[in-house]
């Protein structure tokens, strides 16, 4: 079942790429007492990810702070190691929290997974975005198909 506006996040382990490397995190504790905007994508270095969808939140970081956002995260079906490379390579710095669900995990939980088999990516998220209120969802973005449309970081900054 999908997640919808009002469910709490669902509590599962993802990774927080660091310099370090992978810190493994509880989502109860990463969204706890913050306003979140995650977003959701089918892969680091993807085309569409690498030119349009990091980017734009890249490009927003400092207005969607102004509109009360804590922390924004970026999340893909891919392990600690390549969310951390991905982020250096965008540059993303201290803008984005780059995180990684390797194992699908919290993909699944919340209802968002597709299956990449026929583009020999395997089991990867949808592309997506939600803001999350001290654990709840309050905007849920899903994209249709292979669209970049709802899940940006224009159309959640008017949603703020």
């Amino acid at each position: 079942m999908t997640i919808k506006v009002g469910d709490k996040i669902p509590n599962v382990t993802i990774s927080q790429a660091t310099a370090e490397g992978p810190k493994p995190v509880s989502t109860e504790e990463f969204f706890k007492g913050k306003t979140v905007a995650l977003f959701a994508l089918p892969g680091a270095f993807t085309p569409t990810c690498s030119a349009k969808h990091l980017p734009g939140f890249k490009q927003h970081a400092p207005d969607l702070k102004a509109k009360g956002v804590d922390v924004i995260a970026c999340l893909s079906v891919n392990d600690g190691f390549v969310m951390r490379a991905w982020g250096e390579d965008q540059a993303v710095g201290e803008d984005i929290v780059m995180l990684a669900d390797g194992n699908g995990d919290f993909t699944k939980a919340v209802g968002l997974e597709m299956d990449g088999s026929r583009f020999g990516m395997g089991l990867r998220s949808q592309r997506y975005s939600v803001i999350v209120k001290d654990g709840v969802v309050s905007e849920l973005n899903v994209e249709q198909g292979g669209e970049f449309r709802v899940s940006s970081a224009d159309y959640m900054l008017a949603q703020l």
